[in-house]
């Protein structure tokens, strides 16, 4: 699930103030186009696996990357294919000189959101390159960086690259659904020193194709949902009387509109508002200031708290997605039921925001039950001083002076099992995109081509640094 993290909040401004002292763009780091051809196919075939769950291609695009590591010098059982709840696993181990060190594990996922052709411009499962774009269904969320990953790991391997610290590459299949691969691979992988997940972070670049900032994932908001049901002995519709389940549940949901989660900071969050507050313009700009310098004051956070890219970073967000009432069009209705989605602040506990569901609605005859939404809770990851250091030294090379900020994802990504698990996980995809072609899970995806050479440059950089 590639989600933006702080999307809109550095805006050209930033850009300006950055490059000006540091002079001139430099030309991302050139790749041999060889290197460069067979990250592109990799996409490219990628794709046309219709790895969609329910269904049974996510085997298939697993063992086509495995023929793809054993062909670049991988021993076929240094690659293992699992099955998993209906789904699979793909776990590919490069060993390190020191055993004593725990390994460094790189995760992604092989499953896509459905995508229906007759709604395409093109067809979703067919890669098309076209103006600079690769077109398909997964071509950012995330075969992308699935395809980086494997082509760097195949040319160290080539290579007879000796790291320190051990690697391993673990892809899940079925994290756009039930992410249940995901919480069978963090049972299974525990013992290692981090995670770098390609499926979050990335580069912004401005719409005239300037390079704006880079964000590092080391938070993501958990994610929970939760059925509020009302029911009622109901009736025969020509003898309503004073309580009606569908009118109960649409006060409940009224009180639930009308309350705020109270806001909520940490010190990824702080450093995000602290990169962005200098340059971004308008009332938010100067909120944005205002909370900075002072995180308790009212007045900035209600002008954050109104603007959508802001209030997600800001606390706990709630919201009915779901309604069902009713049985019969000339009956009183004896149940209805609404689905509300929760976006939790890292560190609060799901149960924590259920009992807040339940005081805030005030309905004694409702109950608030959790879904199976297949989530679970997970702190935030610490900054830790060598990951910004390995991750900044790589971007910088792509573009000097870049602002590397650590960021929190509003959605949730396969690093929430680690985290849970107390392992650091930080999200390092390598894209650099503009938020105009940011299509994932939506018609037309794309990424576009000419960050193909940054992204495998970044991963062999960040790889390296880390396993010394």
């Amino acid at each position: 699930m590639k989600t933006k993290l702080f999307a809109g909040l550095a805006a050209a401004a930033l850009l300006a103030s950055t490059f000006c002292a540091t002079g001139a763009l430099a030309e991302p780091p050139k790749v041999d186009p060889a290197l460069h051809d067979q990250a592109l196919e990799l996409l490219k075939k990628g794709i046309s696996f219709r790895t969609v769950i329910p269904g049974d291609q996510v085997p298939v695009y697993a063992a086509y990357l495995k023929s793809a590591l054993v062909k670049a010098g991988f021993k076929p059982d240094e690659v293992a294919i699992e099955p998993v709840a209906g789904s699979a696993v793909l776990i590919a181990r490069y060993a390190g000189t020191n055993p004593s060190l725990k390994p460094i594990l790189v995760i992604d996922h092989m499953d896509v959101v459905e995508a229906k052709p007759a709604d395409w411009t093109r067809d979703p499962f067919t890669p098309v390159v076209e103006n600079g774009y690769v077109f398909g269904r997964g071509a950012i969320d995330d075969k992308f960086d699935v395809s980086m990953i494997v082509t760097v790991l195949s040319k160290l391997k080539r290579e007879g690259w000796k790291p320190q610290r051990g690697v391993i590459l673990a892809l899940s299949g079925d994290e756009e659904t039930q992410m249940q691969t995901a919480r069978h691979l963090a049972g299974e992988l525990k013992g290692v020193e981090m995670v770098l997940n390609g499926d979050a972070g990335g580069g912004e670049v401005s719409e005239d194709g300037k390079p704006v900032i880079y964000t590092l994932q080391a938070a993501e908001k958990t994610y929970a949902d939760f059925e509020i049901t009302v029911t009622d002995p109901g009736g025969h519709s020509s003898r309503p009387g004073k309580t009606n389940a569908i009118y109960r549940l649409g006060a409940d949901l009224a009180r639930l509109s009308a309350y705020q989660f109270p806001a909520m900071e940490s010190e990824i969050t702080m450093a995000s508002f602290k990169a962005a507050a200098p340059s971004e313009p308008g009332p938010v700009g100067d909120a944005l200031r205002r909370y900075v310098a002072n995180p308790k004051d009212a007045e900035a956070l209600a002008t954050l708290s109104a603007d959508r890219d802001m209030v997600g970073q800001l606390r706990t967000t709630c919201v009915a997605t779901m309604i069902q009432g009713g049985h019969a069009t000339n009956a009183l209705p004896q149940r209805a039921t609404a689905s509300v989605n929760c976006r939790i602040f890292p560190g609060t506990p799901s149960e924590e925001v259920r009992k807040t569901l339940v005081k805030v609605i005030a309905d004694p005859g409702a109950t608030v039950k959790r879904e199976n939404d297949g989530s679970i809770d997970a702190p935030a990851s610490p900054l830790r001083p060598d990951v910004l250091a390995a991750v900044t030294k790589a971007v910088h090379a792509r573009y000097p002076g870049l602002p590397v900020v650590p960021g929190m994802s509003a959605g949730a990504t396969d690093s929430m099992f680690f985290r849970a698990q107390g392992v650091p996980a930080y999200g390092v995809g390598g894209a650099f995109m503009k938020s105009s072609d940011d299509f994932a899970h939506g018609l037309n995806e794309r990424v576009p081509v000419d960050t193909i050479d940054g992204a495998l440059f970044q991963w062999e950089s960040v790889l390296k640094d880390l396993t010394k």
